[in-house]
């Protein structure tokens, strides 16, 4: 005969409490998995150290719902103990939402606990959440919580290296010690008044250290749980964080870039037509403006096409508009669309500076857009200038190409277009395409291929940038 273990007064063979053990680990991994699903239930553990009231009611209550549900089928269900998780959950919220959610927990599950006129198991949980509160105010580290583990074996090792011959507290050791006795506490007191309280207890050695050790890892695994899926929100903070410091560093180089080559084009007009001059200034620091009140990273293809005019009616002014020809071919549909800012400047001053200043007799500039299927769109800018042979043409790398009458020969291209395309690697990855086509004497062609982002032109450029960056994941 195996020894018997015993709760709320009745007896189990100890193989069933083995089993019994091995199912509770999994029923606390799933509710701690399913809870972390919420959006808003990440935002009261991970995002609110110091929280309110009423957060700390709202994550009590995410944890104690399905809890509860476990509490009530273990006592609706013969031999299915392991659903009933309610001290362990005390002790998690506890020690993650501090000493009131702890004591909520239990109050929540007190229920279907007095139904089964368990009298006792509110104490002793609510006591369980309160020290467990006590102990997260006790923390000197944070961190010591998140990284709280079942395998204190290694934890009691290092405090003892670290600390011998001078021995210092370690967090984690006192709280595993802790739950041991508050685990103690709970057998004895239910043994004391059989029927009163919810418990398990064998007279067998072994069993009961598995009993012990499955208070701890029941603890621990959703800490790890919700541990793993804090430091992927921490990875995923930082990736943005890492976009928006990338972007801005592109923008910062276009700007004065832009600004450098708009001065050039007004300087050359100040002697021979000063009105003209003035009326080019009063322009440009019209589009001054727009890039101050626009930082954002993105906006409509209207307003891109807004800006692209003011810019125009300089360079027009400047070589004339018998020599710059403009044809606009664009889908009224694709306007609303939301694009990059500041993506088409220096694809047109690309074509201008290079492909129609050194013609003669000038030349014209076409920009086109068009919707595509599968929520695609296309845009494109094509000159009938100088052209030039295109070699290496890798999206995102800068690009080789030679033009006729150079000297030097093989040239590397300018800020302008690789920033375009750098711009929209950071922004898209591979979900976006750059291509350009040209020929000498005959002119170039850029086309650019992105996916329609559906966002709102107000929100932060970090969070437009993810978001178009989730688009290739999913």
């Amino acid at each position: 005969m195996f020894p018997l273990l015993a709760y709320t007064g009745c007896s189990v063979d100890q193989r069933l409490i083995l089993i019994t053990l091995l199912i509770r680990l999994g029923v606390v991994a799933a509710i701690a998995s399913a809870v972390v699903r919420s959006r808003y239930f990440k935002s009261l553990l991970f995002r609110n150290e110091v929280r309110t009231t009423k957060q700390k009611i709202h994550l009590a209550l995410f944890l104690s719902v399905p809890v509860a549900l476990g509490v009530w089928v273990r006592a609706m269900v013969h031999n299915f103990s392991a659903a009933d998780v309610a001290f362990e959950s005390a002790v998690i919220m506890g020690v993650m939402g501090g000493r009131f959610a702890g004591v909520l927990v239990a109050v929540f599950c007190a229920v279907p606990e007095f139904w089964r006129h368990e009298w006792l198991a509110f104490p002793l949980d609510a006591l369980a959440g309160y020290v467990a509160g006590a102990f997260r105010e006790y923390a000197a580290n944070r961190e010591d919580i998140w990284s709280f583990s079942p395998m204190v074996d290694l934890s009691i090792y290092r405090w003892v290296r670290r600390n011998f011959p001078r021995p210092r507290h370690d967090w984690q050791v006192a709280f595993f010690v802790g739950i041991l006795l508050l685990q103690f506490l709970r057998e004895q007191v239910g043994l004391s008044f059989p029927g009163r309280l919810f418990f398990l207890h064998s007279q067998n050695f072994w069993v009961e250290i598995a009993i012990y050790a499955g208070t701890i890892a029941a603890v621990a695994i959703p800490i790890k749980i919700w541990n793993a899926t804090r430091i992927e929100l921490k990875l995923e903070e930082q990736e943005r964080l890492l976009l928006q410091a990338r972007l801005d560093a592109l923008q910062s180089q276009i700007n004065p870039h832009f600004l450098f080559n708009t001065l050039n084009s007004i300087s050359s007009l100040v002697r021979v037509r000063p009105e003209q001059a003035r009326d080019l200034i009063v322009k440009l620091a019209s589009i001054l403006r727009a890039l101050l009140r626009k930082h954002d990273a993105f906006v409509m293809l209207r307003q891109e096409v807004e800006f692209i005019d003011d810019y125009l009616d300089i360079e027009v002014a400047r070589f004339g508009a018998e020599k710059l020809r403009v044809v606009k071919d664009l889908d009224p549909l694709s306007l609303e669309v939301i694009v990059p800012s500041m993506m088409l400047q220096p694809l047109v001053e690309n074509a201008i500076k290079h492909g129609l200043s050194s013609k003669i007799h000038g030349g014209q500039i076409t920009l086109r857009s068009r919707l595509q299927p599968e929520h695609r769109l296309v845009l494109e800018i094509e000159d009938d200038g100088a052209g030039m042979l295109v070699t290496d043409a890798h999206f995102g790398e800068r690009r080789h190409y030679v033009r006729d009458g150079d000297a030097g020969g093989d040239h590397t291209e300018g800020i302008g277009m690789y920033n375009v395309a750098e711009r929209l690697r950071v922004l898209y990855g591979a979900n976006a395409h750059m291509s350009v086509n040209s020929s000498p004497g005959r002119g170039t062609r850029v086309s650019i291929e992105l996916p329609l982002l559906q966002t709102d032109k107000e929100v932060s450029a970090a969070s437009a940038i993810y978001e178009a960056r989730s688009i290739t994941r999913s």
